[in-house]
């Protein structure tokens, strides 16, 4: 078996980071683990293709009954995520805002290379540069203007928990054998090797954060990674320990087996919501029209069918012994516009106060202006204690109905979500393509997971011809395309020429193709990355 690594010099810190001894790690886990994150792959998509169908009812899995209904725990969380009362999400390239998210005062730093990050080499190979200059506490960084940023010594920085690429996802600039690797190992393999015996010296550990899983077989082979890892590596057994994202609509009938599986690597499950909402409708976008979900904008966390997902989720991890971590908030402050800001701090205040009354231990924020915000709700229910795992849920029982009822949530199709649903899936397509995977668009944080929320809207809405509640006009071909067309030539008055040519006409091209498919693309990022350099 062979490795090839393209631009292996010519990207920053490459010689650094993409070392020999790095390469026949990433090498070795390619060859123990691909073939079967392969088939879990194909698994998947044959699973959604019975449910589209309507062959297969989603539902808990009788075969594993006795582990939901077993008396287990998982192990006591390390001292480094007792206390995640807040956590602040970003990509962990460019060093600036890694710099910024580590002085930001939060309990975590969720360190993205996955939705919030555009994986252009340059992104992955700098993302772990910097998280390994973190872990040694030398991250610096210089604007061009000469402003200099530096890791602050007078706070307690963050706990970093690291966020791979999910299972799906490829790396094309490493092959082994010819052979595109996964860009989970890739991102994995690289910080583990290059992080892990740093953190531990530091007290902390290698921790992560688990997106789009679907089933606990995944999950079990995530477990199989890291326990290879550890005796690979010499690190001590279950030192790597691992979050996992509850947000695909069959990972939310999984959620003891997944925390079961990871045995002693697991520490808690996260409500990722935008992402929960795209696999619902990805899912069940052939189901009927009860499955139609409204504008995004209009589904809240207190919808009915949401809000069985998070009590079920936080009753599973208090059961357990495991962290219950709330959601991303969007809203973003704008410093520059004050009546902007107090409104986004309001409704971060309202969402993080529903979610601490609910038991969850902890929540995400996606700017620094917001750690404060989120932190001092948090306090006021926490006082002194780390988290809520003494809360139990008895009360809890949440049953698939109740999961899958998406019919009663409030709000309606319209044609100002329409417009804004390709307004938004083009614009952070076009950010993505030039290399920012994180963008503040209407003062919201727009990440991968809400342009695929709205690619598929759009193409969900189309699929069953809605009729939009304000105009009272159809979902057609035609309708899409001309609000595309209005909506392109909206951004073409907003940016420069050449970024408009270089990555807005790609992306509205892209866009188009897929919500006008008749098949729809099980993933936005996957034609995507092949514009990418």
């Amino acid at each position: 078996m062979t490795i090839e690594i393209a631009r292996a010099t010519d990207v920053a810190g490459g010689e650094e980071i993409l070392t020999a001894a790095a390469l026949a790690f990433v090498e070795e886990l390619h060859a123990r683990f691909d073939a079967r994150r392969r088939e879990l792959l194909t698994a998947r998509v044959a699973r959604r293709d019975r449910i589209a169908r309507g062959e297969e009812r989603l539902d808990f899995l009788p075969e594993t009954r006795h582990i939901r209904e077993g008396d287990w725990y998982v192990p006591p969380a390390p001292e480094a995520l007792t206390d995640r009362r807040v956590e602040i999400t970003g990509p962990a390239n460019p060093a600036k805002m890694a710099i910024n998210a580590l002085n930001s005062g939060a309990r975590v730093w969720l360190a993205d290379l996955e939705d919030a990050s555009s994986p252009t080499w340059d992104n992955v190979v700098g993302s772990i540069r910097n998280l390994r200059d973190a872990a040694r506490g030398t991250l610096a960084y210089t604007s061009p203007e000469g402003k200099a940023y530096a890791l602050r010594g007078d706070i307690r920085r963050p706990t970093v928990v690291a966020r791979p690429r999910g299972w799906h996802l490829p790396e094309k600039h490493v092959l082994v054998d010819g052979v595109r690797a996964s860009g989970s190992l890739v991102d994995f393999g690289l910080h583990v090797f290059h992080t892990a015996e740093q953190l531990l010296a530091n007290g902390h550990g290698p921790y992560y954060y688990l997106p789009k899983l679907e089933s606990h077989l995944e999950a079990r082979l995530w477990n199989d990674v890291f326990t290879y890892a550890e005796d690979r590596l010499g690190l001590p057994a279950g030192s790597i320990r691992a979050t996992v994202l509850i947000e695909t609509i069959p990972a939310a009938f999984e959620m003891h087996e997944i925390l079961h599986e990871l045995r002693d690597h697991a520490s808690g499950l996260n409500a990722g919501r935008w992402d929960y909402l795209f696999s619902l409708i990805k899912v069940f976008r052939d189901a009927g029209p009860e499955f139609v979900v409204p504008d995004r904008a209009s589904v809240s966390m207190t919808a009915p069918f949401m809000r069985a997902y998070t009590e079920l989720l936080v009753a599973t991890c208090h059961r357990r012994g495991a962290a219950a971590m709330g959601g991303m908030a969007a809203f973003v402050p704008n410093r520059a516009d004050p009546e902007v800001t107090a409104a986004a701090i309001e409704k971060v205040r309202a969402d993080k106060e529903r979610e601490a009354r609910d038991g969850f231990d902890g929540s995400w924020v996606a700017h620094p202006d917001l750690v404060p915000v989120c932190r001092e709700v948090f306090d006021a229910v926490l006082g002194d204690r780390p988290n809520q795992f003494d809360r139990q849920r008895p009360e809890v029982d949440v049953t698939a109905d109740e999961l899958l009822d998406v019919a009663s949530a409030a709000g309606s199709v319209t044609e100002a979500g329409l417009r804004l649903n390709v307004s938004v899936a083009v614009a952070y397509l076009a950010a993505w393509l030039s290399g920012d995977g994180a963008v503040a668009l209407h003062n919201l944080m727009e990440d991968a997971a809400t342009a695929e929320i709205s690619r598929s809207q759009v193409w969900q809405h189309l699929r069953h011809r809605v009729v939009l509640a304000d105009t009272g006009r159809t979902v057609t071909p035609e309708l899409v395309r001309r609000a595309l067309d209005e909506e392109v030539e909206r951004l073409r008055a907003e940016v420069p020429p050449d970024r408009f040519s270089a990555h807005v006409e790609p992306a509205a091209r892209l866009i188009a193709e897929i919500c006008l498919s008749e098949e729809y693309v099980d993933f936005l990022t996957l034609p995507a990355y092949e514009l990418l350099e």
